[in-house]
């Protein structure tokens, strides 16, 4: 028989492009509050979704400020910085 699983889409808060999930990036907001990036997608907390292989998806997201909105959560400037590097070098 064949599997007739759907592919699981997620839409990018940056570019607000939809992508296979295994495509995009989650950043989370855990229920501690800390805002990190889940490599894994399954990690409990609030999730967005960015492009993995567009650096400028996270910079618009800051600058249109649809992270703080979607994480419902204030992004301190060191934070960004942090998640601006390991876009850059972790995917």
């Amino acid at each position: 028989m064949e599997n007739n699983k759907r592919e699981k889409l997620r839409q990018c808060i940056g570019c607000r492009r939809v992508r296979p999930k295994q495509e995009m990036l989650r950043v989370i907001r855990t229920p501690e509050g800390a805002v990190e990036i889940d490599r894994t997608g399954r990690k409990n907390g609030r999730g967005a979704y960015l492009c993995a292989d567009e650096p400028a998806c996270l910079k618009a997201a800051l600058k249109h400020r649809s992270l703080e909105r979607a994480l419902k959560t204030g992004i301190p400037a060191d934070l960004a910085d942090k998640l601006e590097k390991e876009l850059d070098h972790g995917c």
